[in-house]
């Protein structure tokens, strides 16, 4: 759900589709004392597909913003963001 907020628009969690979906998915194959369900295992391995998903997705537009969105770069700029360091202006 944390990584749901990044994405979504409305204030409240409870009240996105999406939100909705995954919880009526889970209390679906909600695991028993008496049984051991084959589909809850299924559950939490799409979950878990889900979160690395949309982490991913997180860490994407962060790298695109950081590196694509400011256009033309001085030499200096591109260096400082490499890591590398121009020579000295001699004196």
């Amino acid at each position: 759900m944390s990584e749901i907020r990044y994405f979504s628009s409305e204030k409240k969690l409870g009240d996105s589709l999406l939100v909705k979906y995954i919880m009526m998915q889970f209390h679906k194959y909600k695991e028993t004392d008496q049984q051991l369900c084959k589909a809850q295992e299924e559950m939490k391995f799409l979950a878990s597909s889900y979160l690395c998903y949309l982490q991913s997705q997180r860490r994407y537009k962060e790298i695109c913003d950081q590196y694509h969105v400011k256009g033309e770069r001085s030499i200096k700029e591109s260096a400082d963001m490499m890591g590398f360091k121009l020579p000295h202006d001699p004196k």
